[in-house]
C-alpha cells in the first residue's frame, strides 16, 4: 500500500530508513535517518552555544541572547525544583532539554525526520534518567532509599496496600515520561500530514477555493506544534528535575 502512494500515507514520515548500512558481528548498527537527525540536533545545539557565547559580549547579540536565555531557563528550573544542591546536575538536564527541543523543532522542517516520535528513542532517554536517578538515590541514602516507597504518616496496617502501589508508580516513570513525548510528537505530525492531504483534493474540486481552509488550519496547527515542541522538552526537563529532587530529598 505504501508503495502505491507513499506521499499520502500519514505514517510514512516515521519510517526509519537506512542511509549507511553497517553490520558488526551480525548486529545491525546502520546509520539511519533517525541517526542523522539526532546528530543534527546535537551539532546545531552545540553550535548555538559555542558560537553564541564565543565572543561573550557585554551587550549580547541575537544568538548570544538565545544561548543565555536557554541557560538561565534551565538553571532557574533546577533552582525552583531541586534547590542549590541541583547545580551539579545542570549539565544532564540542560543537555536533555536542548537535545529534545532541537529534535522536536527539526521535525517541523518539511521532509525532515522527527526522531522524538519514536518510542524507542524517548524510552531510551527516559530509562537513562530512571536508572541514573535510582543510582543517585541509593548512593546518597543507601538502604534508606527503600523508605521512599513508604508514604509518610501512613499506618503500618496500610503498608501492604500502599507500598506495591508506590513501587508500581515508581517503575512506571520511564514509561509515562517516554510515552508523553512520543505520543505528542506522533499525533501532531500525523494530524498535519492528514490535513495537508486535503489541500490538493479540496482545491481541485473547488478550483482552488476549498484548499484555503486546510491551508489556514495547517498554519494554525504548525504554530501550535512549535509551542508543543518547546512544551514537551520543558516537561521532560522538569520531570527529570523532580525525579532528581525525589532521589536527593525523598519525601
Amino acid at each position: 500500500m505504501a508503495a502505491k502512494g507513499e506521499g499520502f500515507d500519514p505514517l510514512h514520515q516515521f519510517v526509519i530508513e537506512t542511509l549507511v548500512p553497517i553490520k558488526i558481528g551480525g548486529i545491525d548498527i546502520s546509520f539511519t535517518n533517525s541517526s542523522l537527525f539526532m546528530t543534527l540536533a546535537l551539532v546545531l545545539g552545540s553550535c548555538l552555544l559555542v558560537f553564541g557565547m564565543g565572543r561573550g559580549n557585554v551587550v549580547p547579540g541575537r544568538w548570544q541572547s538565545i544561548a543565555e536565555l536557554s541557560y538561565e531557563f534551565v538553571a532557574g528550573l533546577i533552582r525552583d525544583t531541586i534547590g542549590a544542591e541541583g547545580k551539579r546536575y545542570f549539565p544532564i538536564v540542560f543537555t536533555l532539554f536542548m537535545f529534545i527541543l532541537f529534535g522536536n523543532l527539526l521535525g517541523m522542517v518539511p521532509y525532515a525526520f522527527t526522531f522524538t516520535s519514536h518510542i524507542i528513542v524517548t524510552f531510551a532517554l527516559a530509562f537513562a534518567v530512571f536508572i541514573g536517578v535510582t543510582i543517585l538515590g541509593f548512593a546518597k541514602h543507601g538502604i534508606r532509599f527503600f523508605s521512599f516507597f513508604v508514604p509518610p504518616g501512613v499506618p503500618i496496617a496500610m503498608w501492604p496496600l500502599l507500598i506495591p502501589i508506590e513501587i508500581i508508580s515508581y517503575l512506571s516513570r520511564p514509561i509515562s515520561l517516554s510515552v508523553r513525548l512520543f505520543a505528542n510528537m506522533l499525533a501532531g505530525h500525523t494530524l498535519l500530514k492528514v490535513i495537508g492531504s486535503f489541500v490538493f483534493g479540496l482545491g481541485a474540486l473547488t478550483f482552488g477555493i476549498g484548499g484555503a481552509l486546510p491551508v489556514a488550519l495547517i498554519s494554525a496547527l504548525t504554530g501550535l506544534e512549535i509551542v508543543i515542541a518547546f512544551l514537551q522538552a520543558y516537561v521532560f526537563a522538569i520531570l527529570t528535575c523532580l525525579y532528581i529532587n525525589d532521589a536527593l530529598h525523598m519525601h
